[in-house]
């Protein structure tokens, strides 16, 4: 078979974003942890839940959430303006893209593409007392922390 240029450039380009491990069949190419992790949002953000990956929300949602730590979701998660500034800085940068550019959801639950991802789960799955709720999601996914949310690893 004989490949023309642009068609071989094509299949190159294929072969290359297949080979990408960590990227997931909704996100469109972008994978939801960056290859470089910010040490503070890491620190600060798990001193209390997961550190959400990035790539689980887009820009407008982390730029909302940052600016209203003092209510974050009924407690007070103020920051020095500093480390605000650089938590909000990494979060801004790497982003989603598996929303339309309108959406700014404050919940990854509250997403269409969470729904698409857990539609036929059962309210009494979330409900489990090793589940809680729908955002504890190293309940399902152990490399969740890492922006590793493949179906494949979920315990059955």
């Amino acid at each position: 078979m004989k490949f023309t240029k642009p068609l071989l450039v094509l299949a190159m380009a294929s072969l290359s974003l297949a080979a990408c491990a960590r990227y997931n069949g909704e996100d469109r190419g972008k994978p939801m942890m960056p290859n470089q992790v910010n040490a503070k949002w890491q620190a600060e953000c798990s001193g209390c839940h997961m550190a959400y990956p990035p790539g689980l929300l887009p820009a407008a949602s982390w730029k909302k959430i940052m600016s209203g730590l003092d209510k974050h979701f009924g407690t007070d998660a103020s920051l020095s303006p500093a480390d605000t500034a650089e938590i909000s800085a990494f979060l801004v940068a790497n982003p989603s893209n598996r929303w339309s550019s309108s959406a700014a959801p404050l919940r990854t639950t509250e997403s269409e593409w969470f729904r698409v991802k857990h539609g036929e789960i059962s309210a009494a799955v979330f409900a489990r007392a090793s589940v809680k709720s729908k955002s504890n999601c190293v309940a399902c996914h152990s490399g969740a922390a890492n922006g590793d949310f493949d179906d494949r690893t979920i315990p059955k």
